[in-house]
């Protein structure tokens, strides 16, 4: 019989000294986050009175924290697709525009007609209200294939290729519209923004519906990992057998149609579109989001979870401020001051500036 291999036995720490742990909940991607969520929330409680009452009245939820996430679900639409392509490391600016886009489109084909039926006025939809909105969003779903071509099909720069429909989405409902305000009449649009499903609001319902399908293709099969390898590194990627192109081209039409989407939430709530202000810097708000999720602007990392957290803490934010009575130009300089933090925090030179000084 051969004799068991001798072997060094393990060092034992010395006296006094603390037993090693495990990272903490702080190392958690969604605890920064969660902190600066909880943060503001805590603000509000000491300084707006009665923030966390909330009530039922004709089977509906009401109440300040209700009005957050309702105000915030095109937000989260806009930053779920937002997600996906800075993940690629891509980038759309163009979303303002494709909410204005979308907007109008429905606001166009529904408008409203009066008529009388059996003594009682009521308004009709123009155009079939289903007709309507799937016209809405296959707008937005051309916008996205344009941005996928220019940046997966002709290699532009992502900021370069969708500036063009930043400028020529919002110019062309302008057109459309004449540069006025498009009312809707029409009773059964007003649910998809402004509705209530079980008591809570539909909008909250329809972002639950796409963050769970998209959710789940991203866990349950490998087109998650597909997004991190191009996010990564797209040429060994692409030398993979990965077709990025195809995958770039996908990302960029999701973001759109999650753009148009939202752009019906607003128009919706509205019972109007407004193609001069409808999602106007809502494509900063969105990228503001993400970042702030913990999704690297370098592309590969990425948390769908994290950039609805985001949304819901620059609502909040917004919320703060409007309520504590502050000018709602300061909202323009702390979302900048945000940007300006989360950009240092990603930033690998200042990390290093700051492990060295440690």
């Amino acid at each position: 019989m051969s004799a068991a291999p001798l072997q060094a036995p393990a060092p034992q720490p010395a006296a006094g000294t603390p037993p090693a742990r495990g990272p903490g909940l702080l190392a958690h991607p969604l605890a920064k986050p969660l902190l600066a969520l909880a943060a503001l929330l805590v603000l509000d409680l000491i300084f707006i009175p009665g923030f966390f009452h909330l009530q039922i009245r004709d089977g509906h939820l009401y109440g300040p924290l209700i009005d957050i996430v309702n105000r915030a679900a095109p937000l989260m639409l806009a930053a779920l697709g937002m997600t996906l392509v800075i993940a690629t490391r891509g980038i759309d600016i163009s979303v303002g525009a494709v909410v204005a886009l979308s907007g109008t489109v429905a606001a166009m084909l529904i408008g409203g007609t009066m008529v009388v039926n059996d003594g009682v006025p009521e308004y009709v939809a123009n155009t079939p209200m289903a007709l309507a909105l799937a016209a809405a969003l296959g707008a937005a779903i051309l916008c996205g294939a344009w941005n996928g071509l220019l940046v997966a099909g002709l290699k532009l720069q992502p900021i370069v290729a969708t500036l063009i429909l930043m400028v020529a989405g919002r110019g062309l409902a302008q057109l459309l519209t004449d540069g006025q305000i498009v009312t809707v009449y029409y009773k059964p649009f007003f649910f998809l923004g402004s509705g209530y499903l079980l008591g809570i609001p539909f909008a909250l319902w329809l972002v639950a519906a796409v963050l769970l399908v998209v959710g789940l293709l991203l866990k349950k099969t490998a087109l998650g990992l597909f997004i991190q390898a191009v996010g990564i590194n797209p040429v060994a990627a692409r030398l993979a057998g990965l077709r990025t192109a195809t995958l770039i081209f996908a990302v960029y039409v999701f973001c759109s149609a999650c753009a148009g989407l939202a752009g019906l939430m607003i128009a919706s709530n509205i019972k109007s579109a407004d193609a001069n202000n409808a999602g106007l810097l809502l494509e900063l708000d969105a990228i503001l989001a993400v970042t702030l999720g913990g999704t690297s602007l370098a592309g590969g990392k990425f948390s769908l979870a994290g950039s609805m957290i985001g949304a819901l803490i620059i609502q909040t934010l917004t919320y703060t401020i409007y309520s504590l009575g502050v000018p709602p130009e300061v909202n323009m300089v702390v979302k900048s001051i945000v940007v300006f933090a989360v950009c240092l925090s990603q930033s690998a030179g200042f990390k290093n500036l700051w492990k060295g000084r440690a």
